[in-house]
């Protein structure tokens, strides 16, 4: 009975193992969101496994590129203009991070990378991001271009359609956080209330 007992145990252990390993397997880059969205980087992702360079188009046609932000840290924000909540909530709390910031949130870039180059050209992103600080940067691009860049950073994005011609976009939720040397520094979910977001946010400035 006692090496029965310890064979069923000893089956319950591989089992359990087994899950986990799938577990792990199956779990994307990515945590699934609020509202079908994606609120932030898996924790085992590795620092150099998200980011690198891109080449886009800033809001008055020019091309820009991951130079443009040498030697300054950066917070990375893919969405749309047409979304309906986590965008505008999200660029509306980037105003709040930079207020909070004071002086030290000059040097900081927020960057608003389109996921719907279909829709968002470049005075659609201006016209929308006049609404928020100056300081946040809007990039938009071909569809290679955004594809380029969502797959370097690990992005999620996926075209969902509505019917009638219409169209929404799923996308990740977490704001990217990079160094002055353009290293991946964590996230800022979309559930982290202001006061944790801020925090993650000085050591990315004064780091």
């Amino acid at each position: 009975m006692r090496t029965l007992f310890w064979v069923r145990v000893a089956a319950w252990s591989v089992a359990v193992i087994a899950a986990v390993v799938v577990v792990v397997i199956t779990t994307g880059v990515l945590d699934r969101g609020p509202s079908g969205t994606n609120a932030g980087t898996n924790a085992g992702t590795s620092v150099g496994s998200v980011g690198g360079p891109f080449t886009l188009i800033g809001t008055d046609g020019q091309t820009v590129t991951e130079a443009d932000f040498a030697g300054r840290p950066r917070a990375m924000f893919f969405g749309f203009t047409h979304c309906p909540d986590v965008c505008p909530t999200t660029l509306a709390e980037a105003d709040g991070w930079l207020k909070a910031l004071g002086p030290a949130g000059d040097d900081l870039r927020i960057v608003f990378v389109s996921v719907d180059p279909e829709r968002d050209t470049p005075q659609s992103m201006k016209d929308y991001l006049s609404a928020f600080d100056p300081r946040i940067v809007g990039l938009t691009g071909t569809p290679e271009q955004i594809a380029a860049v969502t797959k370097a950073y690990r992005v999620y994005a996926r075209k969902v359609d509505l019917g009638d011609g219409d169209y929404t976009m799923d996308h990740s939720a977490a704001v990217l956080l990079f160094d002055k040397n353009g290293d991946f520094a964590g996230t800022v979910d979309y559930r982290d209330p202001q006061e944790k977001a801020v925090e993650k946010l000085k050591a990315v400035v004064g780091s």
